[in-house]
C-alpha cells in the first residue's frame, strides 16, 4: 500500500489542509467531501486509488484540519470554498484531473469543472447532485426553508442538522448493516461541528445553499456541451440525495455510468470494494 502524506499549505491567508498520495507523475483524482464530513470520509479510498492515480483530497475552510475562521473573518459561500480549492489547485500546478465529488463537495466542483483554467477529464459523482430530482424529502424540508427565509422560526430545523442524533443518522441511513458503519466517523465529524463559532460557519453555507441551484442550467449545459464522461456511483437508500439524482446524469450525459448501491450517504464505509472497483474500470476506460 503506498503511503497517503498528511499537509497543510497556506492559501489566502487560510491553512489549507490536505491529503495526497499516487505517483506524481499519474493522472490526478481530486476529492471533495460533503457535508458534514472532511477528507477523513476518504481515508480508505486514497490508497485504493494510489496505485495507478496521484490522489488529492483536501479540507473545505470550516471543516476538518483546515482553517475555521469566524463568519466576520471569511465570507462562508460556496464560490469562496471553491476559490480556496482553486487556490491549492494553482499551488500544486494542477490544472488537468479528474473529479470525485460527494454532497457540498459537488458544487465546489462544479464551479471548478466550469472553470477555463482547469480541464476536467472525467466526473465521479458519489451522492453529489446537479438536478431538482436529487433532494430528498423530508431532509431538505427544513434546509429549504431556512435558506427562503432564515429567522427564529425556521432557525432551529437548520440547527437540528448538525446535531449528534443528525450526523449519526447521515452515516447510518441506507446501510444494510449498520455495524459495519464505524462510530469513529460521525464521533470525528462531531467534534469538529461542536468547535466554539462553527454553528455560525454551517448556517452561513445554509443560507448561501440556493446559489448553487440557480447554477444549475449553466452546469447542464457544461455536460450537454463537453460531454465529459461521468461515473455516478451512488447510495441507493441516500434519504438525503436519493437515487433520481443519480438517474437524472443521463438526461444530458446519455453515455454516463450510473451504479445504484444498496447503501446510503456515506457509502463508502459500507461498499468502498465495489466503488473502487467501479472507479477504476471507469477511469481506466475513459482515460485512455
Amino acid at each position: 500500500m503506498l503511503p497517503t502524506y498528511h499537509r497543510t499549505t497556506t492559501i489566502a491567508g487560510q491553512q489549507v489542509f490536505y491529503r495526497e498520495a499516487g505517483p506524481s507523475e499519474a493522472p490526478v483524482v481530486l476529492l471533495l467531501h460533503g457535508f458534514p464530513s472532511s477528507s477523513h470520509m476518504f481515508r480508505h479510498l486514497i490508497p485504493a486509488l494510489a496505485d495507478r492515480y496521484h490522489v488529492i483530497a483536501t479540507d473545505h475552510i470550516g471543516y476538518g484540519q483546515s482553517s475555521m475562521p469566524t463568519v466576520d473573518e471569511f465570507d462562508y459561500t460556496f464560490d469562496n470554498l471553491a476559490d480556496i480549492t482553486a487556490g491549492l489547485l494553482d499551488e500544486l500546478g494542477v490544472s488537468r484531473f479528474s473529479l470525485y465529488v460527494h454532497d457540498y463537495g459537488a458544487p465546489i466542483g462544479w464551479r471548478l469543472a466550469l472553470n477555463p483554467a482547469y480541464e476536467v477529464t472525467a466526473v465521479i459523482s458519489q451522492s453529489g447532485n446537479a438536478y431538482m430530482e436529487g433532494f430528498a424529502t423530508p431532509f431538505w424540508d427544513d434546509l429549504f426553508a431556512y435558506a427562503t427565509s432564515p429567522g427564529p422560526a425556521t432557525e432551529p430545523g437548520a440547527r437540528a442538522k448538525f446535531s449528534a442524533k443528525s450526523t449519526r443518522w447521515q452515516y447510518e441511513n441506507g446501510a444494510e448493516e449498520a455495524s459495519l458503519v464505524s462510530p469513529d466517523t460521525w464521533l470525528h465529524d462531531q467534534t469538529l461541528l461542536d468547535r466554539p463559532g462553527n454553528d455560525q460557519v454551517q448556517l452561513a453555507l445554509f443560507r448561501n445553499y440556493p446559489t448553487n441551484i440557480e447554477g444549475y442550467p449553466q452546469l447542464q449545459e457544461y455536460f450537454r456541451t463537453s460531454k465529459v464522461p461521468l461515473l455516478a456511483v451512488w447510495g441507493e437508500r441516500d434519504e438525503i440525495f436519493g437515487p433520481d439524482g443519480a438517474r437524472a446524469f443521463s438526461r444530458d450525459l446519455p453515455d454516463a455510468e450510473v451504479h445504484l448501491l444498496p447503501a446510503g450517504h456515506f457509502a463508502l464505509e459500507t461498499h468502498l470494494d465495489a466503488i473502487s472497483g467501479y472507479i477504476h474500470g471507469f477511469l481506466g476506460r475513459v482515460l485512455s
